[in-house]
């Protein structure tokens, strides 16, 4: 066996030091997706295209996103980057935390939200900075009068902002909204095509919105929206209590001002009134007038281990999600692949380990889809499209391995898209890139049931053309013969010829459509 010695043992001295969420990121940034120039460009125009339609959305303002591209450095790789929106703008003094703060943000809340960890828009800038060294400029103003404007830099060691320069002044135009730009090391002929998809998806997800992109060669993309109307954003609610562990549980001990146990209950988390805070406290052997800050570590785990085996909670409120909703989801499909069939299916609310999710699917079927082998999917969370780890999603297990498409006579190959949605308070990504959702059990079997059901309705489509096609051959086959068994069978009883046109118009056979056969026929 090989002993391997320590540091410790040979008597050198060994040096223990914290890092801050910054400097994690800038050592790692491979894990939340900025693994190449091509991939860290995509990621960056994501992030921030996401941030502006969740500003737009929360201030109930119709989005329109611009994303402009320039070429700044060609034998170097680094272009400028900009993305402009008119959401509900940043506070002026929020703004350098806001943008140069690694986990600073507003989206810690219960309630869905694009982004998960306040993370992405600075971790874009974080991988500028750290391949440009060129600060971000950040504008922005909440009421179309004051605008700020901030260059930044964020110090990674300290975690913090570090401003270059600030300025106050009127808004031109009563603009209201948000713009950042920033330089990033980045390839774009290899992003191209997975930045032109993410718009378009969005596009599809989000038919409120207007979307514009101009790349680095002013080539334009333009995609107005098709929905006058906002949908209902999530409302912020407590914790549904199975979701709840030790730690969250400790915490909020600390911090609430009730001054008993069945008071912290009730008002603390969601589905919890009286009578099931005082069941639930009974089964963790606690006493409803006990102080919530006085419970020792013991009794808080014995709390949540009650909260878990009880089971009589109802499910999650619902009102913390926003789904894309049918009419909304179908528009976006319409307006991107016009196709023949389409059917939307939203399932009721449903949760896992205490965080509701909605799960939205839909088919399409002919139109400007391609006719492939294999079924095209679309995947969306939070209204976030999912462009790649295709084949690790819960999505692509059902809809490659759960469903049997030949059992709803879907054709191969066939012009056929499958789009699923699925909105939650807490996503269940694989990866902090946000690209895979994990198999989750009840995800799952909501994906399945809303496919199937997708599936039956393309089945009844597919059944009605099927017919029309069978009635429409021995329809040409009428056209083409009727009126020559008519004349054989008047020559050979030595009659003359009988008038067969009533017979064809009740079959639904036009003049029009017998003139063409019999030509069909003498040129035979």
């Amino acid at each position: 066996m090989v002993m391997v010695e320590s540091l410790a043992e040979r008597g050198e001295n060994v040096v223990y030091r914290a890092i801050s969420p910054s400097e994690f990121f800038y050592k790692n940034r491979d894990i939340a997706g900025f693994s190449s120039p091509a991939r860290s460009l995509y990621m960056s125009i994501r992030e921030l295209v996401e941030n502006s339609l969740d500003a737009a959305e929360m201030g109930r303002i119709l989005p329109e996103v611009l994303i402009e591209l320039g070429e700044e450095d060609a034998e170097r790789g680094v272009y400028r980057l900009r993305v402009v929106d008119n959401g509900v703008g940043v506070p002026g003094d929020k703004i350098p935390s806001a943008f140069a703060t690694v986990l600073y943000g507003s989206k810690y809340g219960f309630k869905q939200s694009r982004g998960t960890f306040g993370l992405g828009g600075t971790m874009a800038l974080l991988y500028g900075q750290i391949t440009t060294n060129k600060p971000a400029k950040i504008m922005s103003s909440t009421d179309g009068k004051t605008l700020y404007i901030y260059e930044l830099m964020i110090d990674v060691v300290e975690n913090k902002p570090r401003i270059i320069s600030s300025e106050k002044k009127p808004s031109p135009g009563g603009w209201r909204g948000t713009s950042v730009e920033f330089s990033l090391e980045a390839d774009y002929p290899g992003a191209r095509a997975k930045i032109l998809d993410y718009i378009k998806h969005t596009a599809i997800v989000n038919p409120h919105a207007t979307l514009t992109f101009i790349d680095s060669k002013g080539r334009l993309y333009h995609y107005p929206r098709m929905v006058e109307k906002v949908p209902e954003p999530p409302r912020e609610t407590l914790p549904h209590p199975v979701g709840v562990d030790v730690e969250m549980m400790s915490r909020m001990l600390m911090e609430t001002k009730a001054r008993n146990l069945l008071t912290f209950l009730t008002t603390s988390f969601q589905k919890i009134g009286p009578k099931t805070a005082k069941e639930v406290l009974e089964l963790a052997g606690l006493k409803p007038e006990t102080s919530p800050r006085k419970l020792s570590h013991e009794q808080v785990t014995a709390l949540v281990d009650a909260f878990k085996r009880y089971d009589k909670f109802r499910p999650p409120d619902p009102t913390p999600l926003s789904p894309v909703g049918k009419d909304f989801l179908e528009a976006g499909i319409r307006r991107i692949f016009n196709p023949d069939f389409v059917h939307v299916v939203q399932r009721e609310p449903s949760s896992y380990s205490g965080h509701p999710f909605i799960v939205e699917a839909a088919v399409a079927y002919g139109g400007t889809i391609p006719v492939t082998e294999t079924i095209m999917l679309f995947r969306f969370a939070n209204k976030i499209p999912l462009l790649y780890d295709e084949r690790a999603d819960v999505a692509w297990k059902v809809v490659e391995e759960k469903i049997d498409w030949s059992n709803y006579k879907v054709p191969k190959p066939a012009p056929l898209a499958v789009f699923t949605s699925i909105c939650s308070t807490k996503v269940p990504y694989k990866t902090v890139g946000k690209e895979a959702i994990a198999d989750r059990p009840e995800i799952e079997r909501e994906l399945t049931m809303a496919l199937r059901e997708c599936g039956r309705n393309l089945k009844l489509y597919l059944s009605r053309i099927e017919k029309r096609e069978a009635a429409a051959k021995r329809l040409s086959l009428y056209t083409k013969y009727l009126p020559m068994i008519a004349e054989f069978a008047a020559k050979t009883v030595g009659t003359s010829k009988p008038n067969i046109k009533p017979l064809l118009k009740k079959l639904g056979i036009t003049e029009s459509e017998l003139e063409a056969a019999k030509t069909g026929s003498q040129q035979a």
